[in-house]
């Protein structure tokens, strides 16, 4: 059963992770401005809910990894293991990638067929750069993690 929700929360991450990088790499491909703001518009709704549902199995899915291993009572009984700090850092990753999520999607529908302010723009873009190299970086960790166990 522990091997069903390792194999969800691996494929919930390369969802996720995988996401990012297409977004990441539209950004950067397509140059033509009219066209870039015509695939988000198209891409962004549907992905915000594709991301949306991976995120909440990421969740669910570690959540779940996190007590079956009992990474609980490391992170109590031994906090200064190297599997104690490994996870407490990327735990802290993922409550600021859940944050950054939650505000992005936040500007992205209140704006979909609106104009975004230069604010919304700079919190939008930047929220989003920082979702890609965090997730990279807790994608670093999770191997580490999984070294440890």
């Amino acid at each position: 059963m522990i091997q069903v929700v390792l194999y969800i929360h691996i494929l919930s991450a390369t969802a996720w992770v995988g996401g990012s990088l297409l977004l990441f790499a539209l950004g950067i491909l397509l140059r033509d401005k009219c066209a870039q703001k015509s695939v988000y518009a198209h891409l962004g709704p549907i992905y915000g809910y594709f991301e949306t549902f991976w995120l909440i199995m990421l969740w669910a899915t570690g959540l779940t990894l996190f007590f079956h291993f009992g990474i609980d009572k490391v992170l109590a009984n031994a906090p200064e293991s190297e599997l104690a700090q490994l996870m407490h850092t990327k735990l802290m990753m993922v409550g600021v990638i859940t944050l950054l999520t939650i505000i992005h999607m936040y500007i992205a529908f209140k704006t979909h067929t609106n104009e975004r302010t230069v604010m919304e723009n700079i919190v939008s873009r930047g929220s989003s750069m920082l979702i890609f190299l965090l997730n990279l970086v807790i994608v670093w960790y999770a191997i580490g993690i999984r070294d440890q166990l």
